[in-house]
């Protein structure tokens, strides 16, 4: 039988903020939510995908137009009279499956975003980063939302077990119940955001309820389940930064029997590839919350018996 295989866009072998020590961090394609802030945007759908690096692009300066003929739906076009940047159809790429443009592209400007690895393959590249995580790092399952590829996870994570290897997961937890434990038992350290405490707000800007999520944070924390929960806060100013919503959730934190919540300013560094992806940022213009408001949503977690962490400035 041939080894299953996963959807993954990255893989990074010196992360130091995705849980404890240092870590190698898987990315996997798959994600329920639609975050107007995602910072990866291109991990949302369970489906390779071509990205627009239009810094690289030569078109301007050598009139290369290779990709142009290159593509089969004629989504790609250098403008009436042939100068200034590439024209793209993002409706015909988002469905494209060949991605003629990519391999016709010389300078990387055009890039198959998402590759297939078996857990053999990842583990190859597990055990050749061993040497930097030190005793208390490990794997990081990240993404996208690796619990979007069910059978895959629970086997790389099996595996890692098997070989002693620390794992670690940041979910969205947006998955029937029986989905997300069962990936989550072969967990030893999970981050799990809550975005918004209000129903209709979360899904004003992620595109789905938060019902299931504090449902899945509930039964995990009610769990017999060993390892470790970090519930985070990312900081959205004008969306959940209000005392009331962090108070909220300070007391939701608290109920379920659990007692750390890491808060994470908010940062555009998704707006390049929400632009490499053919969408508009929708933050774009925002500016990170300050460090006084950091500091004062802070007080008000530490207020309620929870231990509040502020970005990277974590115990672990």
């Amino acid at each position: 039988m041939p080894e299953a295989k996963g959807l993954i866009f990255d893989i990074q072998s010196y992360s130091v903020h995705d849980g404890p020590g240092c870590r190698t961090t898987v990315f996997f394609m798959g994600c329920p939510l639609r975050c107007e802030w995602c910072a990866n945007p291109e991990g949302w759908k369970l489906q390779q995908r071509m990205m627009f690096r239009s810094t690289k692009c030569t078109h301007d300066t050598e009139g290369c137009v290779r990709c142009v003929s290159r593509c089969p739906h004629h989504a790609i076009s250098a403008g009436e009279d042939g100068t200034g940047p590439l024209l793209i159809d993002w409706s015909y790429c988002q469905q494209c499956t060949t991605f003629e443009c990519t391999q016709a592209c010389l300078k990387e400007s055009m890039v198959i975003c998402g590759k297939w690895h078996t857990v053999s393959e990842l583990i190859k590249m597990f055990n050749r980063d061993r040497h930097y995580w030190g005793n208390i790092g490990g794997v990081t399952l990240s993404g996208g939302d690796a619990v979007a590829q069910k059978e895959f996870s629970t086997a790389l994570l099996k595996r890692c077990q098997e070989a002693y290897i620390h794992t670690a997961i940041e979910t969205s937890a947006c998955f029937p119940q029986e989905q997300f434990l069962s990936v989550l038992k072969y967990v030893n350290f999970a981050f799990v955001d809550i975005k918004h405490m209000d129903p209709e707000k979360h899904r004003e800007q992620t595109g789905v309820s938060n019902a299931q999520i504090l449902e899945n944070v509930a039964a995990l924390a009610g769990e017999s389940w060993p390892g470790r929960l970090v519930i985070r806060i990312p900081v959205i100013p004008g969306f959940n930064d209000d005392d009331e919503n962090i108070l909220s959730t300070a007391k939701f934190v608290k109920d379920v029997g659990m007692g750390e919540i890491n808060v994470l300013p908010f940062h555009r560094l998704g707006d390049s590839k929400w632009r490499q992806c053919g969408m508009e940022y929708p933050y774009s213009q925002q500016e990170s919350p300050s460090p006084e408001k950091m500091q004062h949503i802070q007080s008000l977690v530490s207020g309620q018996g929870i231990a509040c962490y502020i970005g990277s400035d974590t115990p672990f």
